[in-house]
């Protein structure tokens, strides 16, 4: 019998030809329409990683702090103490090129229910965020849009945003990446899982209604973006942060009464992919009556409703008899709530409408027996990693102590801080409620990364003073010249970030953005910083506990040509503070206190630097590799320095290098600096090259000599007292001459208010 379809039918579900003929052969029949749909939605990169999978299993994904790894909707590690804290990072990156502010804020809904369907009361979000330059009009419409959707439905939600990253560059014009990462603490005793059970109990539709927005939203999420793509807003869901507040509060009351034996987010591919998946995980079946879904309008299909992602929608298992004990829980909160359909011992997926099966596909043959694509991987680098690698400094114009070419040192360091990457995010932050919930410690912007109060369970005073540190991190230009290097620089700068606020790193949640795997040099990308990954998390002993991966991040010329993103593997990563009376921000805090370098036998690189982009408009060059015995005896140096109360300012030295460090730790503070460095290197590259491994700290001088003992002891020669705090508020750097002298003034006002001038061209 031919096939009920046209290739281009097919091809619209974004099933490849040898795809749909291995659906036929796992039903024995051709799909119909509904059956079509849900294998598209499933088949899509976004649900099943055919082209990921292989690479994702060579990540750590155990350690003793590890409870829940890797395949539940959201990791758990253990804090100690009866505390446990649930974690995830998702990506909403194609909806929210094609509708900015929708696409984000339902980015946000999603990646809370991944927290609170695990018995997980939200406390918090971050987010990595990467825009086009904003001198386009079209970037400056997305980026505005974003980060409304953001404000909009985290505000609304009533869950603190409260850290995160936000780059600038010409690679993701017109295909932002809107990455969203969520905490919570368990407030349940057993941890919710998603493996349906218990042949005959029923399975509850709970939440919002049904309707036809969000059709197809997994299939678009991995298709690269067109100019046809504008077409697709039907693709993109429309949240209310207020009905989810409700269900926060409904599930996890239902979550505590015992009755509930599994629970799934209808997030991508809605009702397709929450029956399947838990139908899979118990290795049960599910039988549904679409009849019985609460819609919100009329007409509807099996198709649509199937491959609607309307917002807000949870399915559970609950316990035979016990349903209307749930159900009465989700009405007091003005909730739907009904029995939809049944566990049923048969592992199939069985879709009811009109008294007629509209569907029956295996669970496992949607969910994990999935297309799996071991791709090719290129021998060697391509060629523009291996030209780019060609690039040393010598490239440059001889600088002199007066600076390089017509510009002084002090000009170059006020145009790097007007640079919207680096300068202040004052902009994006200032629409956030981050301290709703009152358990922010250190205000955005404060510090290296997010720290949270965990508040006290059953008055238990061993819990009083723990909080959780977290922070989202990644460097795209150092992974698309070296997607290895780059990728493990990325887990090391994560760690030191939470290390600089005095947290200890625990597990991370990776969101892999990348372009279409289909070509070698995506693949090769994509392969060789997942192995960095996991090679940076087992030196960092950050096991990976989930993530996302988000593929197909490409548009498309006006030649046809498909332009990718930088490979942009973001790494989520949590850490553990025993003790929040000790922790620390960037800024100094005193004059007079002693400035050190942690790190300082590491030497600094121009490759890939926001000097060689920002003043030299270059991209090349080698990123900094990370040197791990080095990364770790810092790190643990600048933890302990804090615990002990020693340290009083820590800020890591990223991106513009050492003299932009110094700069954002003055602006912070209003208090000044003069500094006085090694001259190991060109002086461009000691004042704005970057390293992993260095980390600047002040101290107060009457504890010099403890500090500088424990130092000596533990980190050798790599270290170096490099100045003092000064009061009268001006930054000066010099090596053996004076290299930079700026008022703090000047700077802060490059730095505060760069991405404000550009929003008003």
């Amino acid at each position: 019998m031919s096939a009920p379809f046209s290739p281009q039918e097919i091809a619209s579900e974004g099933i490849k030809p040898e795809e749909y003929e291995e659906i036929v052969s796992r039903l024995g029949r051709h799909p119909n329409k509904a059956e079509l749909g849900m294998f598209g939605v499933m088949w899509s990169e976004h649900c099943c990683y055919k082209n990921s999978r292989p690479l994702l299993k060579q990540f750590p994904i155990t350690g003793e702090r590890i409870l829940v790894g890797p395949g539940e909707n959201a990791g758990v590690v253990d804090l100690g103490n009866g505390l446990r804290l649930a974690f995830k990072i998702e990506s909403h990156n194609h909806p929210s090129a094609v509708e900015p502010f929708q696409g984000a804020a339902t980015g946000v809904g999603g990646i809370l229910r991944d927290i609170f369907t695990m018995g997980a009361r939200p406390i918090a979000i971050l987010n990595s965020l990467r825009f086009g330059n904003l001198d386009d009009a079209r970037n400056r419409r997305i980026f505005t849009g974003v980060v409304e959707g953001i404000s909009h439905y985290g505000n609304c939600v009533g869950v603190p945003t409260v850290g995160g990253e936000v780059y600038f560059d010409p690679a993701y014009s017109g295909n932002p990446l809107v990455n969203a990462m969520a905490l919570g603490l368990m407030e349940t005793t057993e941890i919710v899982k998603s493996g349906a059970k218990g042949i005959g109990n029923p399975v509850l539709y709970v939440g919002s209604t049904t309707g036809r927005d969000g059709m197809g939203g997994a299939s678009f999420a991995s298709a690269e973006l067109t100019d046809q793509s504008m077409d697709d807003r039907p693709a993109v869901q429309v949240g209310d942060p207020f009905l989810e507040k409700s269900l926060i509060e409904a599930c996890l009351e239902a979550f505590k009464t015992g009755a509930v034996v599994a629970a799934q987010d209808m997030g991508a591919a809605g009702i397709t992919c929450s029956t399947s998946e838990m139908a899979a995980k118990g290795g049960v079946g599910i039988e549904l009556d679409l009849d019985k879904i609460p819609v919100r309008e009329t007409g509807m299909i099996p198709y649509e409703y199937l491959l609607s992602e309307s917002q807000e929608r949870m399915l559970f298992v609950a316990e035979k008899g016990r349903e209307q004990e749930l159900i009465e829980i989700f009405h007091r909160w003005g909730l739907q709530a009904v029995i939809a359909g049944t566990v049923i011992e048969e592992p199939i997926v069985r879709i009811l409408f009109k008294g007629e099966i509209a569907a029956n596909i295996p669970a496992t043959a949607l969910a994990d027996n999935t297309p799996i694509y071991h791709r090719e991987l290129l021998t060697e680098s391509p060629t523009y990693a291996i030209e780019a690698g060609k690039w040393t400094e010598e490239n440059l114009p001889a600088c002199t102590v007066q600076g390089i070419d017509s510009k002084t040192w002090n000009d170059i360091l006020l145009q790097i801080l007007d640079t919207p990457t680096i300068a202040s995010k004052r902009w994006v932050y200032r629409q956030y409620d981050h301290q709703v919930q009152n358990n922010t410690v250190i205000l955005p912007g404060g510090a290296d990364a997010a720290v949270i109060r965990v508040r006290p369970i059953d008055a238990d005073p061993r819990t009083a003073t723990i909080g959780v540190a977290a922070t989202t991190d990644c460097n795209g230009r150092y992974v698309y010249l070296d997607p290895y290097e780059g990728a493990k620089a990325a887990v090391a700068e994560a760690a030191r970030n939470l290390s600089c606020v005095g947290a200890e790193p625990l597990a991370v949640t990776d969101n892999l953005n990348f372009g279409s795997p289909e070509n070698p040099v995506g693949y090769w990308q994509l392969a060789s910083a997942c192995r960095g990954i996991a090679d940076g998390c087992r030196e960092m002993s950050t096991p990976v506990t989930g993530g996302n991966v988000s593929l197909y991040n490409e548009t498309v010329d006006s030649n046809g040509n498909p332009q990718p993103i930088y490979p942009t593997p973001v790494i989520g990563m949590v850490g553990l503070i025993p003790d929040i009376t000790k922790v620390c921000g960037q800024a100094w805090q005193n004059e007079g206190d002693l400035i050190y370098l942690l790190g300082s036998s590491v030497i600094p690189t121009l490759g890939g630097s926001e000097y060689i982009n920002t003043i030299h408009s270059t991209i090349a060059g080698k990123p900094p590799i990370v040197d791990f015995e080095i990364e770790r005896l810092v790190q643990k140096a600048c933890r302990e320095g804090i615990r002990q109360g020693w340290i009083k300012s820590a800020h890591d030295c990223a991106e513009g290098g050492i003299a932009v460090t110094l700069a954002e730790c003055c602006i912070g503070s209003h208090l000044g600096a003069s500094v006085e460095l090694d001259l190991k290197t060109r002086l461009d590259t000691l004042l704005f090259g970057e390293s992993a491994s260095r980390i600047i700290v002040s101290v107060n001088p009457e504890l010099q000599s403890v500090w500088e003992n424990y130092l000596t002891e533990n980190l050798g020669q790599n270290w170096k007292k490099i100045g003092q705090v000064t009061l009268n508020s001006t930054l000066k750097i010099s090596s053996e001459q004076t290299l930079i002298d700026l008022s703090v003034t000047q700077m802060q006002d490059n730095w505060t208010n760069a991405i404000a001038r550009r929003l008003e061209q």
